[in-house]
């Protein structure tokens, strides 16, 4: 690859996933210690508000990207929209406002999740080497968000982390300018008639009709309920727990996901598309029984553990799972498969979970304020452990090359 074209996409990583990553992982802190005092369902409602617009957009974006217009173009046009929204974002002090913005802009960011990936797909000749190498600078910019928050000890007063959101607003800017510098990505049914099949995403949801990317597709939405539990909860925990500057270490994760991206193509090498999304969801289960026994104390070492086991978690199964749709799917519907993925993994899935992760945390509340953390991760880690194991009995595909879906 054209080394200015790879310094491209990986820049629209970073920046894209940097937007998402300054924000997010503290915003439970920050609804539920700060003037807010939100309530935990309250906050996995919150956080569910990437899910709805994972279900709501992608099959839009990914037809008119597929038909219209350029995936880049529309790239850029999201973020700059969605720049405006996370400045009025950040200066709300009531729950019932604060949420409204917020659907508005997971709407409007979530699309960009499977944008980038078809952006990327594009310019690739082989995805199972390439596409990991500039994927890994999404999770760069995660961790580089991540650090900021902790060297800037925003969460010692939770009501200043709502900076975050204004300096998401200003790098959602950036990046929508950028967008249209990128490499182009025309819509590859341009000039096609437009059928009621695709304007629903039908087009797309005909790769269900593939036994194993079903039940590819289902697992994807089961396994998400309890990574909810992580994305919504985990901070929170950890602040709880005592661990100073949580945010910070939490970019542990990360950085493990970012040495395991580096290394995807020799698993990939190594083993079967099963076998690396088993993986993926047997990490799930020992990070909640981490989670479960640790603490800040002589345990400190099962919290870190925990943590790092989020690479793995990532990896094996998101990075996995995207690369098998992508195959499966081919050029013509790649924007729409993508967006199908996204619907089921950071859309259904994770809305599922948010809320329940929400009702739990009201459930376990303790009489100081805090939480029987204990109880909490144990129910996830159960959830996790019947999925991989229907999964492991059900899923058959093994080694071979995966082929792609004939129309």
């Amino acid at each position: 690859m054209n080394l200015t074209i790879r310094l491209k996409l990986s820049s629209m990583m970073f920046l894209n996933f940097f937007v998402w990553g300054i924000w997010f992982v503290t915003m439970g802190t920050f609804l539920m210690k700060g003037n807010i005092a939100a309530t935990g369902e309250q906050t996995g409602l919150a956080y569910g508000t990437q899910c709805l617009g994972a279900i709501i957009a992608p099959f839009i974006i990914g037809l008119i990207a597929d038909k219209f217009f350029s995936a880049q173009k529309i790239l850029g046009l999201l973020h700059l929209a969605g720049a405006g929204v996370l400045y009025f974002i950040a200066g709300q002090t009531g729950f019932a406002s604060f949420y409204s913005l917020l659907i508005i802009y997971m709407v409007i960011y979530m699309p960009t999740l499977a944008l980038v990936n078809a952006i990327t797909l594009k310019q690739v000749t082989n995805a199972e080497k390439e596409f990991s190498g500039i994927r890994m600078w999404g999770t760069i910019g995660w961790i580089v968000a991540g650090l900021i928050i902790g060297g800037m000890a925003w969460e010692k007063n939770p009501d200043t982390l709502s900076i975050t959101f204004k300096v998401a607003a200003a790098v959602s800017a950036l990046l929508g300018i950028g967008s249209f510098f990128l490499p182009g990505t025309p819509p590859p049914k341009a000039g096609q008639k437009v059928t009621v099949s695709e304007v629903l995403g039908l087009d797309a949801i005909k790769i269900l009709k593939d036994k194993n990317y079903l039940v590819f597709f289902i697992a994807s939405i089961l396994i998400c309920i309890p990574l909810a539990f992580y994305y919504g909860q985990a901070n929170l925990f950890l602040n709880e727990a005592g661990m100073v500057g949580a945010a910070g270490k939490m970019t542990m994760g990360q950085i493990a996901e970012t040495v395991f991206l580096f290394l995807m193509p020799f698993f990939f090498a190594r083993f079967g598309i099963k076998q690396m999304l088993l993986i993926g969801m047997i990490a799930w289960i020992l990070r909640y029984l981490l989670f479960a026994y640790g603490d800040v104390g002589g345990n400190v070492w099962m919290l870190y553990t925990g943590i790092i086991l989020h690479g793995i978690c990532y990896d094996f199964f998101f990075v996995t799972g995207q690369i098998y749709t992508d195959q499966k799917a081919g050029p013509q519907i790649r924007s729409s498969a993508q967006g199908l993925i996204t619907l089921a993994t950071y859309g259904v899935g994770m809305y599922i979970g948010f809320y329940m992760a929400g009702l739990i945390v009201d459930k376990y509340v303790l009489a100081d304020g805090g939480h029987d953390w204990k109880a909490i991760w144990l129910i996830p880690c159960l959830f996790a452990t019947g999925v991989s194991l229907l999964f492991l009995l059900i899923f058959k595909n093994g080694k071979k090359p995966v082929e792609p879906l004939t129309t």
